[in-house]
């Protein structure tokens, strides 16, 4: 059985990649520059309680690597995400929380060596089911999979 500081870390990691999900959305949707961009979430979203919604404490440098490296990487990921869909779909065809949830979860198989590939798969589907029914969330797990064959050998 995990130790609870091991506990701890995994919920504090879930809550980073939920977190760092959000504010990639964000940073598409406003092009908030980075350091904004983590400065609001770092005080108001990380382990804040807002008008009685308690956000989960979260890894802050975890949730800064996500976010900051998705954005510094995101046309190799696109080409890693690209080149596993259906030949008749584009990236551009996927909702904005879906391509940002995608985008984090291969920034992890690529980028993040210290966290196993099930690990990664099973937090993004669990995001996935955050935003989405079951079939999303298959389909995050099935193309991360995909990836993680491509670039984890």
């Amino acid at each position: 059985m995990p130790s609870t500081s091991a506990r701890s870390r995994s919920r504090s990691r879930s809550a980073a990649r939920l977190a760092a999900v959000q504010a990639l959305y964000q940073l598409e949707m406003e092009q908030t520059p980075i350091p904004v961009l983590l400065h609001e979430f770092h005080r108001h979203r990380l382990g804040a309680t807002i008008e009685g919604v308690e956000y989960a404490d979260a890894e802050v440098d975890f949730f800064d690597d996500l976010v900051s490296g998705v954005n510094a990487r995101s046309a190799e990921l696109d080409e890693l995400i690209a080149a596993r869909l259906a030949k008749d779909w584009s990236l551009g065809r996927l909702d904005r929380p879906m391509r940002q949830i995608l985008r984090a979860g291969t920034y992890e198989l690529v980028a993040r060596a210290d966290v196993g590939t099930g690990t990664v798969i099973s937090e993004y589907v669990d995001v996935a089911k955050a935003f989405y029914d079951k079939r999303e969330a298959a389909f995050v797990n099935g193309l991360l999979d995909a990836v993680a064959r491509d670039v984890r050998k």
